[in-house]
């Protein structure tokens, strides 16, 4: 039996990141022949004192704790073949326990899928800003045996520093996120959702102008709903945020008849791997996405969504949907389909073990 060790910070189901980067071959990779562990830092009780404000000595001692479960890793480290770190091994900005598992019989292999080398921290660890050292990222990826990017910009960025990259994207199980049934009715109200994170609301609020002008257009005939950040509130708009949640996030995506994925153009958006079109395109949900990035490859304009480059697009593109149930419904159709092509752990599961079992021949080698 091969073992691996996934190194990360969240207890299993918590992280979306964790989820559909490699949480989901789970079940897989015990099918063809492998063990896996996953070594986490915060339990559930420690993970709501970690993002919420203040508490500055249960946080000192919730990294603490952190610290000596790695330790306990570095311990065990060379009972496994692969030791499989997302995004960084422990929440500080030291490469300590990266270099001693490079000193272990184990390979390394490091995934990513956002632009962590650019500075980015939570409102609630602000001050703590200054421990975090992206600039890590590169130094992680030098030291490992294999890099997995969640797409080519972030690729490009691991090639500086290490030939052995390859691309996997951010992949849906199409056996959970199911095609929702089209409601064609003519006075059904249409509407408007966006699913996101607390650190990631901000790009919620790019849309709000475009919105209003909607809101203003339409009235009653659309609404607005927010998944993923509870205190969010808009009262232009009527929409009041609501917490995700693993067991209500299917339900709560049928709702919505149009998904959308604004975005600023800049260096992180880049780095982002497409989950929230992803997921409505997955489900059949016509989604309209800022072209920025990866959208770009997901989404064919007209064709199995709508990119969006300015507020005159985004009113004009999602006035269509709006208006337009057949619309909905052959965009939802087409969206569904290339998820199913090209972007569903169905399709790749297998190259995912082929080739965390290349990089165990390769051990095996020496």
């Amino acid at each position: 039996m091969n073992k691996i060790l996934f190194i990360a910070m969240h207890r299993e189901g918590r992280s979306p990141g964790q989820r559909f980067r490699f949480e989901q071959y789970f079940q897989y990779l015990k099918e063809h022949g492998f063990n896996y562990e996953l070594s986490f830092l915060l339990s559930e009780k420690d993970d709501k004192i970690f993002y919420s404000s203040g508490h500055l000595f249960t946080k000192t001692l919730i990294v603490l704790k952190g610290f000596f479960k790695r330790l306990n890793d570095l311990i065990n480290a060379s009972d496994y073949d692969i030791i499989f770190i997302y995004r960084d091994a422990f929440m500080l900005g030291s490469i300590f326990f990266e270099k001693q598992f490079r000193k272990s019989k184990a390979k390394i292999i490091f995934d990513y899928d956002d632009a962590i080398w650019l500075p980015n921290v939570s409102d609630a660890n602000k001050m703590f800003g200054w421990l975090k050292h992206p600039e890590k990222t590169a130094k992680i990826i030098a030291l490992s045996d294999m890099i997995i990017a969640g797409n080519s910009y972030l690729a490009d960025y691991a090639l500086k520093y290490n030939p052995n990259v390859v691309i996997i994207p951010t992949t849906i199980d199409t056996d959970q996120y199911k095609e929702k049934k089209i409601d064609n009715s003519l006075n059904k109200k249409i509407c408007i959702g966006w699913s996101g994170s607390i650190t990631t609301i901000e790009h919620y609020k790019y849309a709000i102008p475009f919105l209003k002008e909607l809101k203003k257009e339409y009235k009653n005939k659309i609404y607005f709903k927010v998944i993923g950040d509870s205190t969010f509130a808009n009262n232009d708009l009527d929409v009041k945020g609501i917490r995700w949640s693993k067991d209500t996030e299917i339900d709560d995506l049928t709702e919505f008849d149009i998904g959308i994925m604004p975005l600023p153009d800049d260096e992180w958006a880049k780095g982002k791997c497409g989950l929230k079109a992803l997921q409505y395109m997955a489900m059949g949900i016509p989604c309209v996405a800022s072209p920025v990035g990866v959208n770009t490859e997901i989404i064919q304009d007209g064709v199995n969504g709508f990119l969006a480059k300015d507020e005159k697009e985004w009113i004009e593109k999602l006035s269509l949907l709006i208006k337009n149930s057949e619309l909905r419904q052959r965009l939802g159709k087409a969206g569904r389909k290339t998820v199913e092509e090209r972007y569903s752990v169905k399709v790749w599961a297998p190259r995912y073990v082929n080739i965390l079992t290349k990089v165990i021949n390769d051990r095996k080698k020496y």
